[in-house]
């Protein structure tokens, strides 16, 4: 598989941010672990199409690698010219393998790491050791795997245990208010690493699967409430769903459909910050109109002299 993250995901370099994503999310539910336990090709193309999501969803990123700043693995290109040249080909082929789940992309993924660090220490254990570099200790590499998360369980938080490609099950914490595409990093959860070196992280691209009712807006919740011709004219109280349950919103009299109303502090809750819930009026009709409805219209359509399209008129 190409190491340019473009070809992985099968977009071309003026490629938007929502191409992308459209791109990452098709590909990764025909290559998920889980539909394919038994075929490593697959597993390991879906680590490389992970891995040039995380670079190219992130503008800077992507800005970076299309400068030539950093390579596919998001390593700066400085330090992978350092190692070409003082340990040669043979060995940057061995551990500089990009995205695809290799060394080079599991030490230094995200920054934390410094590649010359670490080859500085290879070079000293190299001379002590007569050239073996037998008790070379490295981090192992980072593992990326896709999870899809329910709305409210991202919205509230939650826990599950996932079994992993490799037959491992481990517990994800999932934090309230996480979104999609955010990525979690679980310490120690990756490939194991060499000599006494610590095992890489795994990291967890969530993707949120849409809800019926709620969206969202940032930290704001909003749901489209459907309200009865009655309860638009003269007014009422009804229970509205929220993140965590029903509350009970005064509907003003003479409201009209497409109006918004506000439930303060019913959005996504994050520490000690909460989001609001946006209540969008919808005024529904009954299927079939009976005679005292229609009557009604007749009488008031008689009297009124309310105009709902003149502003329109005025302005066109």
């Amino acid at each position: 598989m190409s190491d340019d993250p473009y070809k992985i995901l099968g977009v071309s370099k003026s490629a938007s941010q929502d191409d992308i994503k459209k791109a990452y999310r098709k590909l990764a539910k025909s290559l998920h672990p889980d539909l394919n336990p038994d075929d490593p090709d697959k597993q390991a193309a879906f680590q490389a199409v992970s891995a040039a999501n995380d670079l190219l969803s992130d503008p800077e990123k992507r800005r970076r690698f299309d400068a030539g700043e950093i390579d596919a693995s998001g390593q700066e290109r400085p330090e992978r010219n350092y190692y070409h040249q003082y340990a040669g080909q043979d060995a940057g082929a061995r551990y500089d393998q990009g995205p695809r789940a290799g060394f080079g992309r599991g030490y230094g993924a995200g920054g934390e790491e410094d590649l010359s660090d670490l080859f500085s220490d290879f070079f000293r254990q190299q001379a002590r050791g007569g050239g073996r570099g037998r008790d070379f200790h490295a981090r192992g590499a980072d593992q990326r795997y896709h999870f899809d998360v329910d709305f409210l369980d991202a919205a509230r938080g939650s826990k599950r245990v996932v079994t992993m490609p490799d037959g491992k099950s481990i517990e994800i914490t999932v934090p309230a208010g996480v979104r999609d595409g955010q990525t979690l990093r679980l310490r120690g959860k990756g490939g194991p690493g060499m000599g006494q070196g610590p095992a890489g992280d795994a990291l967890v691209t969530i993707s949120v699967k849409p809800h019926p009712v709620f969206s969202r807006d940032g930290d704001d919740i909003e749901i489209e409430l459907p309200i009865t011709f009655d309860e638009a004219v003269l007014g009422a109280k009804v229970d509205v769903p929220t993140l965590t349950g029903s509350v009970s919103m005064t509907i003003p009299k003479g409201a009209s459909s497409g109006q918004r109303l506000r439930l303060k502090g019913k959005g996504i809750k994050r520490g000690k910050t909460a989001g609001d819930q946006t209540v969008r009026l919808k005024i529904v009709l009954p299927n079939k109109i009976d005679g005292d409805m229609e009557a009604l219209a007749k009488q008031w359509r008689d009297a009124a002299s309310f105009d709902p399209r003149a502003d329109i008129r005025r302005k066109t």
